[in-house]
């Protein structure tokens, strides 16, 4: 028997999940906030172990919260093939963004149960915690420790930047420790080959399938950001006492530092590279005073992190430049380096012939965001399967993916997931 998704219930069950939430209506679209540990975060966790356990599948949560959702397999001593998403969402964001993995993982389990054939291997859904920095201020907490490219004492220590005002903040142990997740987090490391494959399904938060109008992405690589705050130090003063050619205005070096950023990106890389400088601290920050010190900090992205070194040190290159042209100094700080990862030639394969097989349309693609898949690649190989979004919108009330091609995206996660776990 075939195994075959009830899309229907996967969008009852999204709408559902949307309401595990405390906002402000939109009129632009469902408008959902759900910051990891908080009530809404709690419940909503509770429901879908609910929804799980009805199904008679059993569930394990490891210290940080990471839950595991596990349809057995014929031969236990297999390792397990995985798939699994996020539920938390940044203030006043989207009801698709990593809900649609978690739904759709829940419901190709159901369909894989239900085929009437019992999987070779035991499939696992995995809903990793914090795949948001919001809470702790770095993205794909719980898959981090899962792989153990963060530290259980550095992320222990991670300050709770949502405290309220007056309030003294807390840290990750203590928050994750009063949301009932307690033991070591070591404990929730695993090591490479832990689980034999791994496929994450999500909504592109890019145009190119609407406009292609293709029905899935099969993505071959993630990129990875590189992370780094700079601080440009100059002479500031009386905007009306100290005299142009005696200035050393750290602002306007920091233009300079920008747009050296764009240069390198545009010349030393290709359409994988991207570099952003999002932020920009001016001190002391008054329309009448020359800016003395000025912070930036600066996300560069790429599939190769080769290509990634040679962008930053075209840059580093041209800051050298400015300091001297500006008599300015300027300190570099890297805050994180990610290795980007290559998804699985088999994977691959795997998505593109159930692709295939169903007369969907696709197309093959780069992730340019990075998912909790980006983690999981230390652990094992792995894959994403891309569905449309409207516009490319995320993050966003007006973020937005159709029943259809929700459908689309949870058949082809089952019908691959039933592949890997049957060899």
């Amino acid at each position: 028997m075939s195994a075959h998704v009830d899309g229907a219930r996967v969008q009852r069950e999204l709408e559902e999940l949307a309401r595990f939430t405390h906002v402000e209506p939109s009129s632009e679209g469902t408008a959902v906030t759900r910051v990891v540990f908080t009530d809404d975060d709690l419940a909503a966790r509770t429901w879908l172990i609910g929804l799980a356990e009805a199904e008679g599948f059993a569930v394990r949560v490891d210290a940080v919260g990471n839950t595991f959702i596990r349809l057995e397999g014929a031969d236990p001593s297999l390792a397990a093939v995985a798939t699994g998403s996020h539920i938390d969402a940044i203030p006043h964001a989207g009801m698709y963004d990593g809900t649609v993995g978690v739904i759709g993982g829940l419901e190709a389990l159901r369909a894989i149960k239900t085929s009437g054939v019992q999987p070779k291997r035991a499939v696992e859904l995995i809903l990793f915690t914090s795949e948001e920095p919001t809470r702790f201020g770095i993205g794909c907490l719980g898959s981090r420790l899962m792989a153990g490219t963060l530290s259980d004492v550095k992320a222990g220590g991670l300050i709770d930047l949502t405290a309220a005002k007056g309030e003294a903040a807390k840290t990750l142990d203590e928050v994750r420790t009063a949301a009932g997740f307690t033991g070591a987090l070591t404990s929730t490391r695993l090591l490479p080959g832990h689980y034999a494959e791994f496929v994450e399904l999500h909504i592109e938060q890019g145009p190119l399938l609407e406009r292609d109008g293709q029905d899935v992405g099969i993505v071959t690589s993630i990129a990875a950001p590189a992370s780094y705050r700079f601080v440009i130090e100059g002479f500031g003063g009386h905007a009306g006492a100290l005299l142009m050619p005696d200035r050393r205005d750290a602002l306007c070096a920091a233009s300079e530092v920008i747009l050296a950023v764009e240069r390198s990106a545009l010349t030393l890389g290709t359409i994988d590279t991207v570099a952003t400088v999002g932020t920009c601290g001016v001190y002391p920050g008054a329309v009448n005073s020359v800016p003395s010190k000025v912070a930036l900090e600066l996300d560069l992205r790429d599939t190769d992190p080769r290509r990634r070194g040679r962008v930053m040190d075209a840059i580093r290159s041209e800051i050298a430049a400015i300091e001297t042209k500006r008599g300015v100094r300027i300190t570099e700080t890297l805050v994180n380096e990610d290795v980007p990862a290559a998804c699985g030639e088999r994977i691959v394969g795997a998505i593109s012939g159930a692709a295939v097989a169903a007369g969907m349309s696709s197309r093959m693609m780069v992730s340019r965001a990075y998912h909790d898949t980006l983690f999981m690649a230390q652990i094992c190989p792995v894959g994403m399967i891309f569905i449309p979004c409207r516009g490319g919108v995320s993050h966003r009330p007006d973020e937005f993916a159709t029943v259809e091609g929700i459908s689309h995206g949870t058949q082809l996660l089952t019908e691959v997931l039933t592949v890997l776990s049957s060899e």
